[in-house]
């Protein structure tokens, strides 16, 4: 199984589009990886063909991941508008998603679900705590942890409202590139402020925006502003024993641009 020093490294499923031709291309260009796979085909009427592929594969599951389909990620404002668990209309179709996404993620026997909770609003919190709140009392039961992806909040915000929580069933699943993306300030400096909370962990690049209010651009490892070296050093310095999962969402390349960052990930020495 391929690592990077003793990180174990996972490949985002979507980031290929759940092509498992391509999946199978990259293992055997690199050496087999873990999945950070995407749940939502497993949740659909199809589902089962889907996780038969997955199973076919035979690469372990370092982490399952959902998302919801009003996201509308076109701008910086409709996705805090649309995002997560956040809008009311949809928040019974999502809550269903969600438990059934644990239910599953349980019986893969994968031990976290990764999500994009939303646009955080610490003046008006109660309804996301409340919420989330729900969400992490399913993965107690069921014995996993639900990670909360950082993106549109800046890392003290995300530490307050883990603080207000105070649940032993949610962690972080840290994007350092989304730091960027969403301009909320420095990815290694968030990452030692979430460090007791970081569980899992995106390997994914980006440059900050020159016009606020707009996205940033993401692309390729180890190209862009994360910058690789201090970025996985203090990995080391917090301890941290997870999973860094490849993630490539833009390009027209992406599985020579996964493939890199594997190659990049794995001469990387500590």
């Amino acid at each position: 199984m391929v690592k990077c020093c003793n990180w174990p490294i996972a490949v985002c499923t979507w980031s290929l589009q759940n092509d498992f031709e391509k999946l199978h291309t990259l293992a055997d260009q690199t050496g087999p990886f873990h999945l950070h796979l995407a749940l939502s085909p497993a949740l659909a009427a199809d589902g089962k063909a889907y996780l038969d592929k997955v199973e076919a594969l035979g690469l372990e599951i370092s982490a399952t991941m959902i998302d919801f389909p009003h996201e509308d990620y076109s701008t910086l404002d409709s996705i805090k508008i649309t995002g997560g668990i956040v809008p009311d209309d949809h928040w019974p179709d999502d809550k269903k998603t969600v438990l059934d996404a644990i239910d599953l993620t349980a019986q893969l026997g994968v031990p976290y679900l990764t999500f994009h909770l939303g646009f955080i609003d610490l003046e008006n919190p109660t309804k996301l705590l409340e919420r989330t709140r729900i969400i992490a009392d399913a993965a107690a039961d069921n014995q996993i942890m639900v990670l909360l992806e950082t993106g549109q909040e800046s890392a003290d915000e995300l530490k307050t409202f883990f603080e207000m929580l105070n649940h032993p069933a949610l962690g972080i699943n840290f994007d350092p590139a989304n730091i960027i993306l969403y301009d909320k300030g420095n990815p290694i400096e968030a990452l030692r402020t979430l460090a007791p909370n970081l569980k899992h962990c995106h390997i994914k690049d980006a440059n900050r925006t020159t016009t606020p209010g707009c996205w940033g651009e993401e692309v390729p490892w180890d190209t862009g502003q994360v910058n690789t070296a201090e970025f996985l050093n203090t990995l080391a310095e917090i301890g941290f024993n997870g999973a860094l999962a490849v993630e490539r969402e833009a390009g027209d390349n992406r599985l020579a641009d996964i493939k890199s960052a594997i190659e990049n990930l794995t001469a990387f020495t500590a």
